[in-house]
């Protein structure tokens, strides 16, 4: 008997269905906004997030040396993928690029609530845009994928920030400070108490009254983020307040603002991110940590070799939007039933092979024997199955030329004339859905 490793889970078909349910839903909302599907490989040269994080990532990946002396590592993420992907093929690409994709990534952390080393993401990008329509499109579908989920405005919200108002307060502190270190303080501030908080700020170049000061601005609301702008006296922090403004607005015109809800203290920990940044949380609280996160990374494509390309996206996790769909009870049920069941009684494979083929092209879902049952356990297989409709097809029925079909439901049965048979008894096709 082998254990499965830690932070790898598998999925039987009662957790995949409404998974699968799920990944359904984010899809296709993806791609009602035009959205275009990639595929990506599972591994990379770890040099490639060497250069975008620092040595100090190795740690966190499945990083290994492979039989041809290369340096690589299973992704941990799909940004660096897509934006390697836009750069080799930059001047044939038309802009903007809207790519949308689902898959697996890999990361050696520690596991908890909602977080493992194997986890899967919807990720959704845009490409080639700076306006703030871009970023308000995001905000959209993000709103979107969740309300198509059964979310409520009661059940989420979008916690939205800006990177630069962020770094241009930073800025204006007459002190030396590693604006890195302290946006990650920032984007820690809720997991710690004040004095760690604090610590940390102290420890990126802030003094103690700095911090507190600097913690105090975050507090700003809407209505004063000119305040703001007078404290920090910079075109930097206007600039970034303003675009924030007018992401928002444009957030409402696409009916995205009621989710949005302004928070400076929401800083996104990854340091590519360069301008509006937003958090997804369960607006009751219970689910605690973020559902999921997107923002605007203008910087990375040119990073990568490419011409200067602004880039939003937002990357909503399966593990973490399963603790909020369940709280709100509106994760799927397992969803696949069987249509038909076919089930032989004597020497009736040729008939029962045919009726299944037809019902098959048909769209339906439908199971035969495979295993030589007897006629009460094929019964009792089809029950396990969720089988609507049992059509049986016996050695007597077809002396009549008949099928008996047997509703599962109710429990009700009728011979119906083999020419007949499925006739009406039909249902939507695949293609129909």
């Amino acid at each position: 008997m082998y254990d499965g490793l830690k932070g790898f889970r598998d999925f039987y078909p009662a957790e995949m269905g409404p998974r699968r349910e799920v990944i359904d839903t984010l899809e296709a909302t993806a791609k009602r906004y035009g959205f275009r599907e990639i595929g990506t490989p599972a591994m990379e040269r770890t040099e490639m997030y060497v250069d975008k994080s620092g040595e100090e990532i190795v740690e966190e990946l499945y990083a290994f040396e492979d039989k041809g002396d290369r340096e690589v590592s299973l992704t941990p993420e799909l940004t660096p993928t897509v934006a390697r992907m836009v750069v080799a093929k930059q001047q044939e690409l038309s802009k903007p690029i809207k790519w949308v994709s689902t898959r697996p990534f890999w990361r050696y952390e520690q596991v908890q609530q909602g977080r493992f080393r194997e986890f899967y993401q919807t990720n959704v990008d845009i490409f080639g845009s700076a306006e703030p329509e871009a970023d308000a499109e995001v905000l959209a579908f993000a709103a979107d994928a969740m309300t198509n989920l059964g979310l409520t405005t009661e059940e989420f919200e979008f916690r939205v920030s800006h990177r630069d108002i962020l770094g241009g307060l930073l800025e204006a502190f007459d002190a030396d400070v590693d604006t890195r270190e302290a946006i990650r303080a920032v984007d820690k501030s809720e997991k710690i108490d004040d004095d760690e908080y604090h610590d940390l700020l102290y420890e990126a170049g802030l003094s103690y009254d700095q911090a507190a000061e600097f913690d105090a601005l975050l507090d700003t609301d809407e209505e004063s983020l000119d305040e703001l702008i007078e404290f920090a006296g910079t075109d930097r922090v206007e600039a970034a307040v303003t675009n924030l403004q007018n992401v928002l607005d444009v957030a409402e015109d696409f009916g995205a603002r009621e989710y949005c809800t302004l928070s400076l203290e929401t800083a996104r920990g990854l340091d590519y991110y360069t301008g509006v940044v937003f958090e997804c949380f369960d607006a009751t609280g219970e689910v605690s940590r973020s559902v999921f996160g997107g923002g605007r990374y203008d910087d990375l494509i040119e990073s990568f070799g490419g011409q200067p390309t602004p880039a939003v996206g937002v990357a909503p996790g399966l593990a973490p939007l399963s603790l909020l769909l369940q709280r709100a009870g509106v994760w799927p049920d397992e969803g696949f039933t069987t249509d038909y069941y076919v089930l032989q009684v004597g020497d009736t494979r040729e008939v029962a092979a045919e009726i299944t083929r037809e019902l098959r092209e048909r769209g339906h879902v439908v199971e035969t024997d495979l295993s030589d049952r007897s006629f009460g356990g094929q019964l009792d297989y089809a029950d396990s199955v969720d089988a609507e409709t049992v059509v049986i097809v016996g050695e007597q029925d077809l002396e009549d030329d008949a099928v008996t079909v047997k509703d599962m439901r109710s429990g009700d049965q009728q011979q119906v004339p083999l020419a007949e048979f499925p006739g009406d008894h039909d249902r939507p096709t695949f293609d129909d859905f």
